[in-house]
């Protein structure tokens, strides 16, 4: 058994012991044989348990706010300022060529023809109801003005034989036929006024008919409600439209609209009309104003519906890019601060340590929590601090509110 190696690690145990745990001991130990009887009399500040006290040096640099433009950034997407199904409103068998996706097409612009049938004959006969209606109605009105003569011979013979009956010059036999009479004519008017009616009647149904046989004829001509660009194929020759069956989808993209949803937190800041950009994942930059802001948070997010609208003559923005949008909003009180400024309090917020007055005429540290509105190269943009204030920028990390501090000043950089 070797007995070297053991001793030598006993005695470097034993040396490590004492040089953690008792070095003090053994420091005073090896250096008492050269004190001076003079130098063991002195005491000392860490014999007698004295510690300096003073303020602690910092470097802290002034600064002034500046106004800086704010925007709001908006995560968002190109949005079709129009887009439109277009359907038939009657049913039929397409006659016209199809039009190709992707085809841009005018206002009023045919996309789809049906095949008439026998919708022109339908339009003919209900012309020639219309036109018996209406040759009835001279007839009829000559019945009724007989019926109402009628009328007026059986009252005024009815009339004088009541006046004979009451004299005694008329048998009652004969009141009672010149009543049956006027009963019979007053009968006979309401006949004419009813065949009259029945006469205008049918010239109105026949009216109505034609409106109606004319425009399912022009529901045959399915056109473009606005100029745009085609998403689909319209229906293809020979197929059968049913009513509310898809002709083509229309898209209007010029202008064309870029759609976000702004927080809670900053939907304050935007404002109708206020100037707005956006940069699509190609790079493309385009400008824009807004143009709607919902005033109805989405129940599941509490965003802001935000809208855009932006020119797009050359058809290059397409529907549904995403698109990171900057809209614009006033002008904001910042400082430009070096990044190494910032630090955190004990409950993890973020901010600066300044240079404050103490209670007695001293400088000591103060922690102001801030808002980070913008990173640069140059350094931090923080709000939500006062107008001028000085900023320690070396030994913030050591000191806390209320301490003592010594700062010493050095030029903003910019």
């Amino acid at each position: 058994m070797r007995i070297l190696p053991i001793l030598t690690a006993a005695a470097v145990s034993v040396a490590i012991y004492a040089f953690v745990f008792e070095r003090d001991s053994v420091t005073n130990l090896l250096g008492a044989t050269d004190e001076t009887p003079e130098a063991a009399q002195e005491p000392t500040q860490a014999s007698s348990g004295m510690t300096p006290q003073g303020p602690i040096g910092v470097v802290a640099i002034h600064s002034v706010a500046q106004t800086i433009d704010s925007a709001v950034i908006v995560r968002g997407q190109t949005e079709a300022l129009r887009q439109v199904d277009v359907r038939a409103e009657t049913a039929g068998k397409i006659v016209s060529e199809p039009l190709r996706k992707g085809a841009f097409v005018e206002e009023g612009e045919l996309l789809c023809s049906l095949n008439p049938a026998s919708r022109a004959a339908t339009l003919a006969e209900a012309e020639a109801r219309r036109a018996e209606a209406t040759a009835r109605v001279p007839e009829a009105a000559a019945r009724l003005a007989e019926a109402e003569a009628r009328l007026e011979e059986a009252r005024i013979n009815n009339n004088a034989a009541v006046q004979l009956s009451e004299d005694g010059f008329a048998s009652t036999t004969r009141v009672a036929a010149t009543n049956a009479a006027l009963s019979a004519a007053e009968a006979a008017v309401q006949a004419a006024k009813s065949g009259l009616d029945g006469a205008r009647t049918g010239i109105s149904s026949a009216d109505a008919a034609i409106a109606m046989a004319r425009e399912d004829i022009t529901r045959l001509d399915i056109r473009a409600p606005f100029a745009g660009a085609l998403e689909t194929d319209t229906a293809e020759l020979g197929s059968l439209l049913q009513d509310g069956a898809l002709c083509a989808t229309v898209l209007q993209l010029d202008p064309i609209k870029l759609v976000g949803f702004v927080p809670e937190t900053e939907v304050d800041r935007i404002a109708p009309g206020a100037r707005a950009g956006a940069t699509t994942v190609s790079g493309r930059q385009v400008e824009g104003r807004v143009t709607f802001l919902s005033r109805s948070a989405d129940p599941e997010t509490r965003t802001f519906r935000v809208e855009i609208e932006v020119s797009n003559a050359d058809l290059s923005l397409r529907d549904g890019q995403t698109a990171e949008i900057l809209i614009a909003s006033d002008g904001t009180p910042a400082h430009l601060l070096p990044q190494s400024a910032l630090t955190l309090n004990d409950e993890g917020t973020l901010g600066l340590r300044v240079v404050a007055d103490g209670d007695r005429a001293e400088h000591v540290a103060e922690f102001m929590p801030v808002r980070l509105l913008r990173d640069t190269v140059n350094g931090v943009w923080l709000a939500d601090l006062p107008d001028t204030l000085d900023v320690i920028i070396i030994g913030q990390e050591y000191v806390t509110d209320g301490v003592a501090i010594a700062p010493s000043f050095e030029g903003a950089p910019q």
